[in-house]
């Protein structure tokens, strides 16, 4: 199994304990569609239960990469080139007799475009370049405009994965600066992470949270300290089979006195379709 990211080291428990329950989730409504140019559209609403509804339209474009595309032009000169050149832009020569041919070639490197405008008037702009820098690593630029005051937002994050680690890093470019970085290690479903949040202005360390945890196919279970380890949760995930899941959480916060909360939950597949929840 692949190792997730810090927040989802509980992820089992806590979709089957908040998932799908009226009183925890607010309503939402998706629709997706794909123009025959490879645009999708994404009309996304939610309503919750405070009466605030919202939603947004969002257009989503992907450059899958496509190799080396070649231009020919007759020219007398001669430059080294390397086949394991991994530049965008490059050139090769070929000499015949009588003439030199230069090659320029140009490599697509699979950029994700992402724009949505909200009901709140905010347009949202993302770049993603997904394992195109290096093996596993994923960057994105996110970008927010709110034309009514004309206030603007930049966030640039990275996600990087390997056999048995992941770490991500999210940077507020205008805000602070800060930046929130996280970091799990796996090795045969034993979890071990860390998260913590810097603020570059204060030069200090504004939150830190830890976790443990063991993952395999039929069950899991997590021990998370957030809030500056001040909030601790033990939480346990259980496939008993493929129509049945059951799932527990115990929380206690050390700020606010010795009383534990607990949650249990439990799921039933009727069908292909349909599913009791409780």
């Amino acid at each position: 199994m692949s190792v997730p990211a810090f927040s989802d080291i509980a992820k089992s428990s806590n979709d089957l304990i908040t998932k799908d329950f009226y009183h925890t989730a607010a309503c939402a409504l998706e629709v997706k569609s794909k123009a025959p140019n490879g645009v999708t559209f994404n009309v996304k609403g939610k309503s919750t239960h405070e009466a605030h509804t919202g939603g947004q339209i969002e257009a989503k474009y992907k450059d899958d990469p496509s190799g080396t595309f070649f231009k020919h032009l007759l020219f007398l000169t001669s430059s080294p080139f390397s086949r394991n050149n991994t530049n965008t832009l490059g050139h090769q020569i070929l000499f015949t007799p009588g003439q030199a041919t230069l090659l320029m070639f140009y490599r697509r490197t699979g950029l994700t475009l992402t724009q949505a405008w909200t009901t709140a008037n905010v347009l949202d702009t993302k770049i993603e370049l997904d394992n195109q820098l290096a093996k596993g690593l994923k960057a994105e630029l996110i970008t927010h405009y709110m034309p009514k005051s004309k206030t603007y937002g930049a966030k640039t994050n990275l996600h990087f994965k390997q056999p048995n680690f992941h770490g991500r890093a999210f940077f507020d470019l205008l805000k602070g600066p800060t930046a929130t970085i996280d970091a799990v290690l796996g090795h045969e479903g034993f979890l071990v992470g860390a998260e913590a949040g810097y603020d570059v202005q204060k030069a200090a360390i504004t939150r830190y949270s830890a976790a443990i945890g063991y993952t395999v196919p039929q069950y899991s279970a997590a021990i998370t300290a957030t809030n500056n380890l001040s909030v601790f949760s033990a939480s346990y995930y259980h496939k008993v089979n493929s129509e049945v899941e059951a799932g527990a959480k115990a929380i206690w916060d050390s700020k606010a006195g010795d009383k534990v909360g607990l949650e249990v939950a439990s799921k039933w597949r009727l069908d292909p379709t349909s599913f009791v929840k409780a």
